[in-house]
């Protein structure tokens, strides 16, 4: 397989799990936060930044690669590696959550979705087997299965005529992989915030045999406090030694809380989102720089980062960069939130390997703001 999971401990306090995936472009330490790259580019982030900052494997988008260049052209560059000079490991989703987003624009059926392009309403048709051979082309070292994510909150029957669907076209999927030797393919577990079906989804998806599997249709619009109940009796009915990877999910107390249940992989839009808007993750919570109260504030983003913005520029520097619509300001906001969840995750690993990743938990949460 070309990528394989590695267990290294678990902890006494908490049964979280520490570990190594395995790629053709390296080695990912578990639990690991994917920066989203949704059109072959960490958004104000350079290959280089990326690096800097702690990124171990960064995740892109097959529709939007699809719509805009083309996988076509991608796989001519040399798939993403070459397309966007990056030599670590790379996760393509499979498009299906921006499909199904589109709503009005794409209609469902057995065989696949027809959807209008987002950009000039051109008319495009997914099928599972059309979805594996764009992201080959890609060249990813995980591709995602085409799926089906139930919108939240949604009724029973539905659900679970679109969790069976998601099962059969996971099946054509497998039977479409090319590569391999060279890319892994992942499973996607659905199932709503139903406790049944979510077990059968994940006992039927781990059937078809794979190097590794999503808990995806979460952080979808439901209370935390459902999610993480969804992941207590989801996670245990996945493979111990396969990456467990939950889908769009980058808040410090999800990452915590999904760590705590056993997931080893996360990726999300928010704090690349955030950072353009203003709002930075800190030590002791959220901080909205571009707010006027910052206008003469000479201390750093957060005194405890060690990132490029925190340690060469003030408060005060970084709004102006804002207000004023310049682009560094965008940049260094972006650099310190990746930076401050690399820093998270590297904070949770090192818990976990002194078994007191639920002391932590509580000592970052009170910090953070959190309620427990």
């Amino acid at each position: 397989m070309a990528v394989k999971y590695e267990f290294i401990k678990e902890c006494k306090q908490t049964g979280a799990r520490l570990g190594r995936v395995h790629t053709p472009h390296g080695v990912i330490d578990t639990p690991a936060f994917m920066p989203v790259g949704t059109q072959a580019t960490v958004k104000a982030m350079t290959p280089d930044e990326l690096k800097e900052i702690g990124a171990q494997i960064i995740l892109s988008n097959t529709y939007h690669l699809y719509i805009r260049p083309g996988h076509k052209l991608v796989e001519k560059a040399g798939g993403l590696h070459g397309f966007m000079n990056w030599d670590r490991p790379i996760l393509t989703d499979s498009g299906g959550f921006q499909v199904f987003s589109l709503n009005e624009l794409r209609k469902i059926r057995e065989e696949g979705v027809e959807f209008r392009s987002h950009l000039d309403g051109s008319k495009h048709f997914f099928t599972p087997e059309s979805v594996m051979e764009i992201e080959n082309s890609l060249g990813a070292d995980i591709m995602m299965a085409f799926d089906e994510c139930a919108p939240y909150p949604a009724d029973y029957d539905y659900v679970k005529n679109s969790m069976e669907r998601t099962i059969r076209w996971l099946k054509r999927c497998k039977e479409a992989h090319k590569n391999t030797d060279k890319q892994a393919l992942f499973g996607i577990v659905q199932g709503g915030t139903y406790k049944d079906l979510r077990i059968e989804s994940a006992r039927r998806t781990v059937e078809v045999e794979l190097p590794g599997y999503a808990v995806g249709g979460l952080s979808v619009g439901e209370p935390k406090e459902l999610m993480n109940e969804v992941l207590e009796y989801t996670v245990p009915e996945l493979p111990k030694d396969k990456p467990r990877y939950l889908m769009g999910v980058g808040s410090p107390d999800s990452l915590l809380d999904g760590a705590i249940r056993g997931i080893d992989m996360f990726d999300c839009v928010l704090p690349t989102r955030i950072a353009r808007n203003g709002t930075v993750m800190t030590s002791k919570g959220k901080l909205v720089v571009r707010n006027a109260e910052y206008s003469e504030d000479f201390l750093p983003m957060d005194e405890e980062c060690d990132c490029y913005a925190c340690k060469n520029f003030s408060r005060a520097y970084i709004r102006h960069l804002i207000k004023a619509g310049e682009i560094l300001g965008g940049r260094l906001t972006t650099i310190h939130n990746l930076r401050f969840l690399q820093n998270l995750m590297a904070n949770i690993r090192k818990a976990i390997a002194e078994d007191r990743l639920g002391d932590y938990r509580d000592e970052f949460f009170e910090k953070y703001g959190y309620n427990k």
